[in-house]
C-alpha cells in the first residue's frame, strides 16, 4: 500500500503528544496541515486511528499498534541519515611528525586542532626525520631539514637554531664554550651540527666520541640524565627548561635547518590539508 510519508509523520508525532496543536508545533506546521494529514492516512487505510474527544485525542486500537512500529522505523532512518552525512563530511588525514615537533609543539596544541575541525579524523605517525609520503599512504609529514626533497612541495613552518643544553649537576663546571673541549657531547645523526656550533661560538671543534641518537627526544633525556651535551632546538623542549631538567649553557645558536609542513606536490591538496598547514601556520605565528 503507497502511503504518504507526510502524513505518517503526522499521525506518529501527534500519537506521541496525542495532540494536534503539539505536533503542528514540532512539524513546523498549522494544526489544520496536521489534522488533514492524518485525515488523509486514516482514509486511505480505511480506519479510525484517533478517538476525538473534546479535550484532546485518545489512540484506537488500530492506532496503539501502529504507533510503535512508527516510532522505530523514524528513529532507525534519522539515526542512519545522520550516520551518512557524518561519514560524508568526515575526512581522515594521515600525518607523520617527527618526533621532536610532535612531543614538543605538537601535542600540547592538539585539543585546539580537534575544536576547531572535529571533522577531521587526524592519525599521527611519528618518524626520525626519514620518511616516504607515497610508500606510508600519508597526506603530509612534518619533518626537519633544508626543505630540499624531490617531488615535494615544503612549506616553512618553524626556525629551529641550536643552543647546547645539559643537566644541571654538569652546567656548574662549564664556564665557557672552550671548556666543552672535556665534556661528552652528545650527537644527533647529523655530523654538521657541533662543527656549525663550535665556528659560531668561536672554538675549534673537538674530536667527537659521544654517543650518537637517531631522535632528539633521546638525546634531551641522555642530556638530562647527566650523560653529556646536547644541541637542542630550544622552543621544542621548554617544558624541560621550564622544569630545570635541562640547562642552557650559553647564548649562541646555530641553524642547520628547520621545520617544513611537505607533501606531494603531483597530488592535490585535500580540504583536511590545507585546513591542517592553515591551523599550523596560525598557531605557529602567535607569539611564543
Amino acid at each position: 500500500m503507497d502511503l504518504p510519508l507526510n502524513a505518517l509523520r503526522a499521525f506518529e508525532v501527534s500519537a506521541r503528544h496525542l495532540s494536534f496543536t503539539r505536533a503542528a508545533e514540532e512539524l513546523h506546521l498549522t494544526q489544520t496541515a496536521v489534522s488533514q494529514h492524518v485525515r488523509k492516512l486514516e482514509d486511505r487505510l480505511g480506519r479510525r486511528l484517533f478517538r476525538r474527544l473534546p479535550r484532546g485525542l485518545a489512540l484506537t486500537d488500530e492506532g496503539q499498534a501502529l504507533l510503535p512500529v512508527l516510532s522505530e522505523t523514524f528513529e532507525r532512518l534519522s539515526a542512519t541519515l545522520a550516520s551518512l552525512q557524518t561519514r560524508q563530511r568526515r575526512e581522515v588525514l594521515s600525518i607523520g611528525v617527527v618526533g621532536t615537533f610532535a612531543v614538543g609543539w605538537l601535542l600540547p596544541r592538539l585539543r585546539d586542532f580537534q575544536a576547531r575541525h572535529p571533522l577531521i579524523e587526524l592519525r599521527l605517525f611519528t618518524h626520525n626525520n626519514r620518511v616516504d609520503l607515497a610508500a606510508e599512504g600519508l597526506d603530509a609529514a612534518i619533518r626537519f631539514g633544508d626543505g630540499q626533497w624531490p617531488g615535494c612541495e615544503a612549506v616553512p613552518l618553524l626556525d629551529a637554531p641550536l643552543a647546547p643544553v645539559c643537566s644541571p649537576a654538569l652546567a656548574h663546571r662549564i664556564r665557557t664554550p672552550a671548556d666543552l673541549g672535556r665534556e661528552t657531547l652528545l650527537r644527533s645523526y647529523r655530523g654538521d651540527e657541533w662543527p656549525a656550533w663550535c665556528e659560531a661560538a668561536g672554538v675549534r671543534a673537538p674530536l667527537l666520541t659521544g654517543p650518537q641518537f637517531d631522535s632528539s627526544l633521546l638525546l634531551a633525556d641522555a642530556a638530562a640524565q647527566g650523560a653529556g651535551v646536547a644541541l637542542l632546538p630550544l622552543r621544542l623542549f621548554s617544558r624541560d627548561l621550564q622544569a630545570g631538567r635541562l640547562v642552557r649553557l650559553f647564548d649562541v645558536e646555530v641553524a642547520v635547518g628547520r621545520y617544513w609542513f611537505t607533501r606531494l606536490a603531483r597530488r592535490r591538496a585535500s580540504p583536511a590539508v590545507q585546513a591542517l598547514r592553515r591551523w599550523l601556520e596560525e598557531r605557529l605565528g602567535e607569539a611564543g
